[in-house]
Protein backbone atom coordinates (compact mmCIF):
# COMPACT_ATOMS: atom_id res chain seq x y z
CA UNK A 1 0.00 0.00 0.00
CA UNK A 2 1.43 3.71 -0.78
CA UNK A 3 1.63 6.13 1.61
CA UNK A 4 -1.18 8.04 0.26
CA UNK A 5 -3.50 5.43 -0.15
CA UNK A 6 -2.68 4.22 3.41
CA UNK A 7 -3.04 7.82 4.85
CA UNK A 8 -6.48 8.10 3.10
CA UNK A 9 -7.31 4.62 4.65
CA UNK A 10 -6.67 5.85 7.97
CA UNK A 11 -8.27 9.50 7.55
CA UNK A 12 -11.07 7.60 6.88
CA UNK A 13 -11.00 4.72 9.82
CA UNK A 14 -10.38 7.07 12.75
CA UNK A 15 -12.24 9.25 14.30
CA UNK A 16 -11.29 13.26 14.88
CA UNK A 17 -12.38 13.41 18.56
CA UNK A 18 -9.79 11.46 19.44
CA UNK A 19 -6.16 12.52 20.03
CA UNK A 20 -4.34 13.91 17.54
CA UNK A 21 -0.60 12.49 17.24
CA UNK A 22 -0.75 9.43 16.37
CA UNK A 23 -0.59 6.65 13.27
CA UNK A 24 3.65 8.07 13.94
CA UNK A 25 4.98 4.42 13.97
CA UNK A 26 7.84 4.92 11.70
CA UNK A 27 9.24 9.08 11.55
CA UNK A 28 9.80 8.97 8.34
CA UNK A 29 6.14 8.32 7.05
CA UNK A 30 5.38 12.14 9.42
CA UNK A 31 8.26 15.14 8.63
CA UNK A 32 6.97 16.85 11.28
CA UNK A 33 7.38 14.11 13.58
CA UNK A 34 11.08 14.02 12.79
CA UNK A 35 14.21 15.30 13.04
CA UNK A 36 15.98 14.97 10.15
CA UNK A 37 19.57 16.06 11.96
CA UNK A 38 19.73 13.17 13.73
CA UNK A 39 19.00 9.33 13.12
CA UNK A 40 18.52 6.35 15.05
CA UNK A 41 18.14 2.48 14.87
CA UNK A 42 14.99 0.75 15.61
CA UNK A 43 12.94 -2.34 14.97
CA UNK A 44 10.60 -2.29 12.25
CA UNK A 45 7.67 -4.83 11.17
CA UNK A 46 8.45 -5.56 7.13
CA UNK A 47 5.75 -7.47 6.57
CA UNK A 48 4.23 -11.03 7.75
CA UNK A 49 6.93 -13.24 9.94
CA UNK A 50 9.38 -10.58 9.04
CA UNK A 51 11.28 -7.78 11.10
CA UNK A 52 14.14 -5.65 10.29
CA UNK A 53 16.41 -3.18 12.02
CA UNK A 54 15.81 -0.14 10.45
CA UNK A 55 17.79 3.56 10.52
CA UNK A 56 14.87 6.81 11.15
CA UNK A 57 14.72 9.99 11.83
CA UNK A 58 15.12 10.40 15.64
CA UNK A 59 11.52 11.58 16.68
CA UNK A 60 10.52 14.87 17.83
CA UNK A 61 8.22 16.60 19.94
CA UNK A 62 4.51 16.66 18.23
CA UNK A 63 2.06 17.83 21.20
CA UNK A 64 3.00 20.04 24.22
CA UNK A 65 2.56 16.86 26.40
CA UNK A 66 4.71 15.11 24.56
CA UNK A 67 8.62 13.30 26.17
CA UNK A 68 11.24 12.16 23.80
CA UNK A 69 12.53 9.35 25.71
CA UNK A 70 16.30 8.00 25.17
CA UNK A 71 15.48 4.09 25.43
CA UNK A 72 17.86 2.34 27.62
CA UNK A 73 15.94 -1.03 28.30
CA UNK A 74 13.38 -2.85 26.29
CA UNK A 75 12.12 -6.13 26.38
CA UNK A 76 10.39 -8.97 23.86
CA UNK A 77 7.16 -10.15 24.84
CA UNK A 78 5.37 -13.09 23.66
CA UNK A 79 2.32 -10.95 22.40
CA UNK A 80 5.15 -9.09 20.17
CA UNK A 81 4.53 -12.56 17.80
CA UNK A 82 1.31 -11.99 17.67
CA UNK A 83 2.05 -8.84 15.60
CA UNK A 84 5.52 -11.00 13.62
CA UNK A 85 2.76 -13.48 12.56
CA UNK A 86 0.27 -10.25 11.21
CA UNK A 87 -2.00 -11.73 13.59
CA UNK A 88 -2.62 -8.26 14.90
CA UNK A 89 -4.66 -6.63 12.04
CA UNK A 90 -3.32 -2.93 10.68
CA UNK A 91 -0.19 -3.40 10.58
CA UNK A 92 1.53 -1.24 8.10
CA UNK A 93 5.45 -2.25 6.94
CA UNK A 94 8.13 0.15 8.57
CA UNK A 95 5.85 0.13 11.76
CA UNK A 96 8.50 0.41 14.83
CA UNK A 97 7.54 -2.34 17.32
CA UNK A 98 7.66 -2.66 21.21
CA UNK A 99 5.23 -1.92 23.67
CA UNK A 100 7.83 -2.10 27.11
CA UNK A 101 10.72 0.37 27.32
CA UNK A 102 12.50 2.30 30.09
CA UNK A 103 14.69 5.17 29.21
CA UNK A 104 16.04 8.97 30.10
CA UNK A 105 14.07 12.05 29.42
CA UNK A 106 15.47 13.53 26.73
CA UNK A 107 12.86 16.23 25.57
CA UNK A 108 10.15 17.53 26.88
CA UNK A 109 6.66 19.42 25.39
CA UNK A 110 5.92 23.10 26.87
CA UNK A 111 2.84 21.37 29.27
CA UNK A 112 4.88 18.88 30.72
CA UNK A 113 5.56 19.15 34.18
CA UNK A 114 6.12 15.78 36.28
CA UNK A 115 8.86 14.90 34.34
CA UNK A 116 12.47 16.49 33.29
CA UNK A 117 15.00 15.87 31.04
CA UNK A 118 18.01 13.58 32.78
CA UNK A 119 15.25 11.67 34.87
CA UNK A 120 15.34 8.11 34.72
CA UNK A 121 11.92 6.56 33.68
CA UNK A 122 9.91 3.29 32.57
CA UNK A 123 6.69 3.90 30.55
CA UNK A 124 3.12 2.88 30.63
CA UNK A 125 3.20 0.10 27.31
CA UNK A 126 -0.94 1.82 27.19
CA UNK A 127 -1.34 5.42 26.38
CA UNK A 128 -3.86 7.20 28.94
CA UNK A 129 -5.00 11.08 29.04
CA UNK A 130 -5.29 10.98 32.56
CA UNK A 131 -8.36 12.53 32.11
CA UNK A 132 -11.40 11.01 30.99
CA UNK A 133 -13.94 8.47 33.02
CA UNK A 134 -11.61 5.79 32.72
CA UNK A 135 -8.30 7.72 33.38
CA UNK A 136 -9.36 9.23 36.65
CA UNK A 137 -10.46 5.63 37.69
CA UNK A 138 -6.47 4.81 37.12
CA UNK A 139 -8.06 2.30 34.89
CA UNK A 140 -5.73 3.65 31.86
CA UNK A 141 -6.11 0.68 29.63
CA UNK A 142 -9.77 1.70 29.01
CA UNK A 143 -8.70 5.23 28.28
CA UNK A 144 -11.36 7.26 25.55
CA UNK A 145 -9.20 9.62 24.13
CA UNK A 146 -5.72 7.80 22.99
CA UNK A 147 -6.76 5.55 20.33
CA UNK A 148 -8.91 6.93 17.58
CA UNK A 149 -9.35 3.86 15.74
CA UNK A 150 -12.96 2.81 14.54
CA UNK A 151 -12.11 -0.80 13.65
CA UNK A 152 -11.49 -1.32 17.44
CA UNK A 153 -14.17 0.30 18.42
CA UNK A 154 -15.95 -1.50 16.19
CA UNK A 155 -14.97 -5.10 17.04
CA UNK A 156 -15.01 -5.23 20.53
CA UNK A 157 -18.12 -2.58 20.93
CA UNK A 158 -15.85 -0.06 22.55
CA UNK A 159 -12.63 2.23 23.03
CA UNK A 160 -9.70 0.86 24.47
CA UNK A 161 -6.46 2.86 25.16
CA UNK A 162 -4.25 3.32 22.60
CA UNK A 163 -0.06 1.05 22.85
CA UNK A 164 2.99 1.77 21.65
CA UNK A 165 4.26 -0.21 19.54
CA UNK A 166 1.51 -2.29 18.64
CA UNK A 167 -0.26 -1.67 15.09
CA UNK A 168 -2.92 1.39 14.21
CA UNK A 169 -5.50 -1.19 15.63
CA UNK A 170 -4.18 -0.03 19.32
CA UNK A 171 -3.22 4.05 18.04
CA UNK A 172 -0.73 3.53 15.38
CA UNK A 173 1.87 5.00 18.13
CA UNK A 174 5.82 4.24 17.29
CA UNK A 175 7.04 1.55 20.19
CA UNK A 176 10.00 1.67 22.15
CA UNK A 177 12.43 -1.39 20.59
CA UNK A 178 14.48 1.78 19.48
CA UNK A 179 17.36 4.11 20.35
CA UNK A 180 14.62 6.85 20.89
CA UNK A 181 11.15 6.99 21.75
CA UNK A 182 7.81 9.39 21.75
CA UNK A 183 5.74 9.42 24.71
CA UNK A 184 2.44 11.11 24.47
CA UNK A 185 0.73 12.15 27.80
CA UNK A 186 4.48 11.47 29.15
CA UNK A 187 3.37 13.14 32.35
CA UNK A 188 0.90 10.28 32.72
CA UNK A 189 2.25 7.73 30.96
CA UNK A 190 5.89 7.70 32.78
CA UNK A 191 6.81 6.85 36.11
CA UNK A 192 10.07 7.47 37.47
CA UNK A 193 12.83 5.24 38.55
CA UNK A 194 14.83 5.38 42.21
CA UNK A 195 18.57 5.01 41.74
CA UNK A 196 17.82 1.59 43.82
CA UNK A 197 15.88 -0.31 40.96
CA UNK A 198 18.54 -0.84 37.97
CA UNK A 199 16.65 -0.84 34.55
CA UNK A 200 16.69 -4.45 34.11
CA UNK A 201 14.17 -4.60 37.48
CA UNK A 202 12.26 -1.47 36.97
CA UNK A 203 11.61 -1.89 32.93
CA UNK A 204 8.78 -4.84 33.70
CA UNK A 205 6.94 -2.45 35.65
CA UNK A 206 5.56 -1.45 31.97
CA UNK A 207 3.52 -4.75 31.35
CA UNK A 208 4.85 -7.84 32.61
CA UNK A 209 4.04 -7.48 36.42
CA UNK A 210 1.27 -5.10 35.89
CA UNK A 211 -0.49 -7.95 34.24
CA UNK A 212 0.71 -10.86 36.11
CA UNK A 213 -0.59 -8.91 39.20
CA UNK A 214 -3.33 -7.72 37.41
CA UNK A 215 -4.30 -11.70 36.39
CA UNK A 216 -4.14 -12.73 39.58
CA UNK A 217 -6.05 -9.83 41.57
CA UNK A 218 -9.06 -9.69 38.64
CA UNK A 219 -9.83 -13.13 38.53
CA UNK A 220 -9.85 -13.28 42.55
CA UNK A 221 -7.29 -15.58 43.96
CA UNK A 222 -7.47 -15.16 47.29
CA UNK A 223 -6.10 -17.60 50.70
CA UNK A 224 -5.86 -20.96 50.48
CA UNK A 225 -7.12 -20.82 46.60
CA UNK A 226 -5.52 -24.08 44.47
CA UNK A 227 -4.62 -22.36 41.07
CA UNK A 228 -4.14 -23.30 37.89
CA UNK A 229 -1.89 -21.16 34.97
CA UNK A 230 -1.87 -22.09 31.18
CA UNK A 231 0.98 -20.67 29.91
CA UNK A 232 4.44 -21.09 31.60
CA UNK A 233 6.22 -17.96 29.79
CA UNK A 234 7.37 -14.82 31.85
CA UNK A 235 3.54 -13.52 32.33
CA UNK A 236 2.62 -17.07 33.89
CA UNK A 237 5.80 -17.02 36.15
CA UNK A 238 5.17 -13.91 37.78
CA UNK A 239 1.33 -14.95 38.13
CA UNK A 240 2.28 -17.95 39.80
CA UNK A 241 4.37 -15.81 42.38
CA UNK A 242 1.81 -13.37 42.59
CA UNK A 243 -1.23 -15.77 43.57
CA UNK A 244 1.21 -17.24 46.42
CA UNK A 245 2.32 -14.17 47.67
CA UNK A 246 -1.60 -13.45 47.91
CA UNK A 247 -2.10 -16.39 49.60
CA UNK A 248 -2.78 -19.27 47.30
CA UNK A 249 -2.05 -22.63 48.82
CA UNK A 250 -0.36 -23.95 45.42
CA UNK A 251 -0.13 -23.81 41.88
CA UNK A 252 -0.28 -25.82 39.01
CA UNK A 253 0.81 -24.77 35.38
CA UNK A 254 0.30 -26.64 32.42
CA UNK A 255 2.31 -26.40 29.60
CA UNK A 256 5.30 -28.51 27.20
CA UNK A 257 8.73 -28.80 26.61
CA UNK A 258 11.92 -26.15 27.91
CA UNK A 259 9.07 -23.77 29.30
CA UNK A 260 8.27 -26.12 32.06
CA UNK A 261 12.21 -26.77 32.27
CA UNK A 262 12.57 -23.42 33.50
CA UNK A 263 10.03 -23.76 35.95
CA UNK A 264 11.50 -26.95 37.21
CA UNK A 265 14.89 -25.38 37.76
CA UNK A 266 13.63 -21.55 38.94
CA UNK A 267 10.13 -22.24 40.66
CA UNK A 268 10.47 -25.77 42.07
CA UNK A 269 7.77 -25.19 44.73
CA UNK A 270 5.73 -25.07 41.40
CA UNK A 271 3.64 -27.98 40.31
CA UNK A 272 3.21 -28.90 36.33
CA UNK A 273 1.59 -30.33 33.91
CA UNK A 274 3.50 -31.19 30.66
CA UNK A 275 0.02 -31.12 27.91
CA UNK A 276 2.21 -33.16 25.43
CA UNK A 277 2.97 -36.51 27.83
CA UNK A 278 -0.20 -36.96 28.88
CA UNK A 279 -0.57 -40.06 26.55
CA UNK A 280 -3.37 -41.42 24.73
CA UNK A 281 -6.71 -41.02 26.29
CA UNK A 282 -4.87 -38.00 28.74
CA UNK A 283 -6.17 -34.68 29.25
CA UNK A 284 -5.03 -31.71 31.21
CA UNK A 285 -8.81 -31.59 32.35
CA UNK A 286 -8.94 -35.39 33.92
CA UNK A 287 -5.29 -34.75 34.98
CA UNK A 288 -5.94 -31.57 37.32
CA UNK A 289 -9.18 -33.10 38.52
CA UNK A 290 -7.06 -35.59 39.33
CA UNK A 291 -4.71 -33.59 41.43
CA UNK A 292 -7.50 -31.43 43.43
CA UNK A 293 -9.86 -33.82 44.82
CA UNK A 294 -11.60 -34.50 41.40
CA UNK A 295 -13.04 -30.84 41.44
CA UNK A 296 -10.50 -28.99 39.56
CA UNK A 297 -8.88 -25.75 40.83
CA UNK A 298 -10.61 -23.03 42.71
CA UNK A 299 -9.07 -20.10 40.19
CA UNK A 300 -7.61 -21.04 36.34
CA UNK A 301 -5.68 -17.94 34.48
CA UNK A 302 -5.28 -18.09 30.80
CA UNK A 303 -1.60 -16.75 30.14
CA UNK A 304 -1.51 -18.43 26.48
CA UNK A 305 -3.22 -16.56 23.95
CA UNK A 306 -5.49 -17.70 21.22
CA UNK A 307 -3.46 -17.61 18.17
CA UNK A 308 -2.08 -21.36 18.24
CA UNK A 309 -4.50 -24.31 17.72
CA UNK A 310 -3.84 -27.75 18.76
CA UNK A 311 -6.63 -29.28 16.47
CA UNK A 312 -7.04 -29.30 12.76
CA UNK A 313 -10.66 -27.75 12.83
CA UNK A 314 -9.59 -24.77 14.25
CA UNK A 315 -6.37 -24.82 12.48
CA UNK A 316 -7.97 -25.13 9.21
CA UNK A 317 -10.64 -22.27 10.49
CA UNK A 318 -8.03 -20.01 11.67
CA UNK A 319 -6.40 -20.48 8.30
CA UNK A 320 -9.07 -19.67 5.72
CA UNK A 321 -10.92 -16.93 8.27
CA UNK A 322 -13.11 -18.38 10.20
CA UNK A 323 -12.53 -17.19 13.28
CA UNK A 324 -9.30 -15.27 14.43
CA UNK A 325 -8.88 -17.47 17.96
CA UNK A 326 -9.01 -21.12 18.89
CA UNK A 327 -11.32 -21.70 22.10
CA UNK A 328 -9.26 -24.62 22.91
CA UNK A 329 -7.50 -23.82 26.15
CA UNK A 330 -10.52 -21.57 27.32
CA UNK A 331 -12.64 -24.20 27.18
CA UNK A 332 -10.04 -26.83 28.70
CA UNK A 333 -9.62 -24.06 31.42
CA UNK A 334 -13.63 -24.06 31.88
CA UNK A 335 -14.13 -28.35 32.32
CA UNK A 336 -11.10 -27.41 34.74
CA UNK A 337 -12.20 -25.60 36.73
CA UNK A 338 -14.41 -26.55 40.13
CA UNK A 339 -17.72 -25.93 39.79
CA UNK A 340 -18.62 -22.14 40.76
CA UNK A 341 -14.90 -21.72 40.41
CA UNK A 342 -13.54 -18.20 38.36
CA UNK A 343 -11.84 -18.18 35.14
CA UNK A 344 -9.68 -15.34 33.42
CA UNK A 345 -8.31 -14.48 30.13
CA UNK A 346 -5.51 -12.88 30.56
CA UNK A 347 -3.91 -13.93 27.25
CA UNK A 348 -4.23 -12.38 24.07
CA UNK A 349 -7.23 -12.61 22.00
CA UNK A 350 -8.20 -10.43 19.36
CA UNK A 351 -11.31 -11.17 17.54
CA UNK A 352 -13.83 -14.13 17.29
CA UNK A 353 -13.88 -17.99 18.18
CA UNK A 354 -16.29 -20.80 16.88
CA UNK A 355 -16.67 -23.95 19.21
CA UNK A 356 -16.85 -21.80 22.78
CA UNK A 357 -18.17 -24.39 25.47
CA UNK A 358 -20.79 -22.19 26.41
CA UNK A 359 -22.89 -24.66 27.79
CA UNK A 360 -20.02 -26.06 30.54
CA UNK A 361 -20.30 -22.10 32.09
CA UNK A 362 -23.38 -21.96 32.28
CA UNK A 363 -24.46 -25.73 33.57
CA UNK A 364 -21.60 -25.04 36.51
CA UNK A 365 -21.72 -21.47 37.55
CA UNK A 366 -18.08 -20.61 35.92
CA UNK A 367 -16.96 -17.03 36.40
CA UNK A 368 -15.64 -16.32 32.94
CA UNK A 369 -13.51 -12.92 33.11
CA UNK A 370 -11.88 -10.99 30.37
CA UNK A 371 -9.03 -9.50 32.79
CA UNK A 372 -8.10 -7.06 29.70
CA UNK A 373 -5.22 -5.25 29.34
CA UNK A 374 -3.61 -4.64 32.61
CA UNK A 375 -4.43 -1.17 34.04
CA UNK A 376 -0.41 -0.27 34.60
CA UNK A 377 -1.46 2.99 36.18
CA UNK A 378 -3.33 1.16 39.14
CA UNK A 379 -0.32 -1.07 40.16
CA UNK A 380 2.84 0.34 39.08
CA UNK A 381 3.52 2.57 42.22
CA UNK A 382 2.58 -0.59 44.52
CA UNK A 383 4.69 -3.22 41.80
CA UNK A 384 7.83 -0.31 42.24
CA UNK A 385 7.70 -0.48 46.53
CA UNK A 386 7.45 -4.71 46.21
CA UNK A 387 10.49 -4.40 44.21
CA UNK A 388 12.59 -2.33 46.21
CA UNK A 389 11.32 -4.11 49.64
CA UNK A 390 12.57 -7.49 47.84
CA UNK A 391 9.20 -9.02 47.59
CA UNK A 392 9.00 -9.73 43.78
CA UNK A 393 12.39 -10.34 41.61
CA UNK A 394 11.97 -9.80 38.14
CA UNK A 395 15.35 -10.98 37.06
CA UNK A 396 13.93 -14.69 38.14
CA UNK A 397 12.51 -14.28 34.59
CA UNK A 398 14.66 -13.08 32.55
CA UNK A 399 17.21 -15.65 30.71
CA UNK A 400 19.26 -13.51 28.14
CA UNK A 401 20.47 -9.79 27.41
CA UNK A 402 20.63 -8.67 23.81
CA UNK A 403 22.08 -6.00 21.73
CA UNK A 404 19.01 -3.73 20.08
CA UNK A 405 20.89 -4.11 16.68
CA UNK A 406 20.53 -7.79 16.90
CA UNK A 407 16.97 -7.68 18.21
CA UNK A 408 15.50 -9.02 14.50
CA UNK A 409 17.46 -12.25 15.25
CA UNK A 410 15.92 -12.04 18.96
CA UNK A 411 12.61 -12.50 17.21
CA UNK A 412 12.97 -15.33 15.13
CA UNK A 413 15.48 -17.09 17.96
CA UNK A 414 12.45 -16.73 20.35
CA UNK A 415 9.60 -17.37 17.68
CA UNK A 416 11.61 -20.79 17.48
CA UNK A 417 11.91 -21.61 21.29
CA UNK A 418 16.27 -21.04 20.75
CA UNK A 419 18.66 -20.77 23.23
CA UNK A 420 16.15 -21.69 26.24
CA UNK A 421 15.01 -17.62 25.52
CA UNK A 422 12.18 -16.48 28.38
CA UNK A 423 12.23 -12.90 29.04
CA UNK A 424 15.04 -10.89 27.34
CA UNK A 425 16.27 -7.45 28.09
CA UNK A 426 17.02 -5.67 25.14
CA UNK A 427 19.90 -3.08 25.63
CA UNK A 428 21.13 0.24 23.96
CA UNK A 429 24.05 2.26 23.30
CA UNK A 430 22.54 4.37 26.05
CA UNK A 431 22.33 1.52 28.87
CA UNK A 432 24.04 1.67 31.66
CA UNK A 433 26.50 -1.51 32.54
CA UNK A 434 24.91 -4.73 33.58
CA UNK A 435 23.12 -5.10 37.29
CA UNK A 436 24.14 -7.48 39.27
CA UNK A 437 21.93 -10.67 38.62
CA UNK A 438 21.47 -9.15 35.12
CA UNK A 439 22.57 -12.20 32.73
CA UNK A 440 25.37 -11.56 30.56
CA UNK A 441 25.36 -10.64 27.24
CA UNK A 442 24.65 -12.68 24.20
CA UNK A 443 25.95 -12.20 21.03
CA UNK A 444 23.94 -13.65 17.91
CA UNK A 445 26.13 -11.02 15.21
CA UNK A 446 28.98 -14.04 14.44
Amino acid sequence: MSQAAFKAEQALGHDDNAVTAQDITNPTFRKDAADPSEKMKALAWMGKNKVEIIEVPKPKVVEPRDVIVKVTGSTVCGSDLHLLHGTVIELQKGDILGHEFCGVVDEVGSEVTKVKKGQRVVASFQIACGSCYYCKQKLSSQCENTNSNTIENGMHGGRTAGISGYSHLTGGFAGGQAEYTRVPYGDVNLLLLPDDVPDEKGLYLSDVLATSWHAVVDTGVKKGDVVAIWGAGPIGQMAADFSLLNGASRVIMIDSNWRLDYIKEKYPHIDTIDFSKLGKGGSVTSKLKEMCNNRGPDVSIEAAAGEYAKGWAHYFEMMLGLETDTSEIVNEMITSTRNRGSCGITGVYVGFTNHFNIGSLMERGIKLIGNGQAPVHMYWESLLKMIQEGKIEPLKMVSHRVRLEELDKVYYKFENKEDGMQKVFVETRFSQPACKGSPSLTRYDK
